[in-house]
């Protein structure tokens, strides 16, 4: 039988790739508001016997985890045999130890709640930093999918003579690559701190770069100062504007139109997150992963 798509408000579009690339049927999910604030979660279809796929991108997540948690379970109240987050975006990794007397380490409780009424997880490059694996917290399957493929697709087939720059010696792996896939050189920004609010970053070696098209590329922009402040850097050592490539476009408050501002040749983003810089997508690969775990849970 094929999988039921649901998906939270925003997320039509990656739903209906996911619809076409399962070969899946799509279902409404309606949510009411009420008064008080509180919300009324129902499921438009027969869930009974059906696997459930509820597609739900997590930026801003306050405002969509209980609804999102409410369909859930009613999915699995209702019959279903089970149910699967397919989140492009999966918040709440920021918080993976206490950083202060007192906090809540709200990775270890987002994932709690999310695993009792989720029977798998896949997202794309989750935001992992002391957790090996989203495995660590979470206690359903998981699958975590890689933008670099995509990416290095993507810069092949539209840059010429491309170099990939990535923000931080912690970027080096991953932009190495994006770099093999798209058969192009690489280097990262050194950073030079004077204190704590002056942090300048610099490119180590430019003899190589003469001729290439710069790629600055960013797991997550938010307030895009690091990317603002690697297009200075290229401009400063007489490079062409840098095509911006970022996976997940959480983009804050003016963080967008500050980064258009600083003068990049395009900024381009995967659509993990809804947003009018979105030109790369991880449908394919999320399709791909969310079938291997409707798989896997079936042997």
């Amino acid at each position: 039988m094929k999988p039921l798509i649901f998906h939270l408000p925003g997320d039509e579009a990656f739903a209906d790739g996911l619809v076409r690339a399962l070969r899946a049927e799509r279902a409404t999910l309606q949510l009411h508001r009420f008064p008080d604030g509180e919300s009324l979660v129902r499921l438009d279809a027969d869930v009974t016997g059906r696997t459930v796929v509820l597609v739900a991108s997590l930026a801003q997540p306050d405002a969509k985890a209980l609804p999102l948690l409410f369909a859930a379970d009613a999915a699995r109240d209702l019959g279903a045999t089970r149910v699967l987050l397919a989140a492009p975006y999966l918040a709440y990794l920021r918080q993976d130890r206490r950083f202060n007397t007192g906090e809540a380490i709200t990775s270890r409780t987002f994932a709690a709640l999310v695993s009792t009424v989720f029977d798998g997880v896949v997202t794309v490059d989750p935001h992992l930093h002391r957790y090996h694996s989203l495995g660590e917290i979470y206690r359903v399957p998981t699958r975590a999918v890689q933008s670099a493929p995509v990416i290095a697709a993507w810069v092949a087939a539209n840059v010429d003579r491309p170099v990939l720059i990535g923000p931080d010696a912690e970027s080096e792996q991953w932009v190495q690559e994006v770099a093999r896939g798209a058969d192009a050189p690489f280097t990262v920004l050194q950073k030079i701190r004077r204190g704590d609010k002056d942090v300048e970053v610099s490119l180590p070696d430019t003899s190589a770069l003469a001729g290439r098209q710069p790629v600055l590329i960013d797991d997550i922009v938010s307030s895009a100062r690091t990317m603002i402040q690697a297009i200075a850097s290229v401009r400063r050592v007489g490079l062409p504007p840098p095509v911006c490539i970022g996976v997940h476009a959480l983009f804050a408050a003016d963080a967008y139109d500050a980064l258009l501002a600083a003068g990049p040749l395009r900024v381009l983003t995967c659509d993990t997150v809804p947003h009018a810089s979105n030109g790369i997508s991880v449908v394919a690969p999320l399709a791909a992963a969310v079938q291997d775990l409707i798989e896997a849970s079936a042997t």
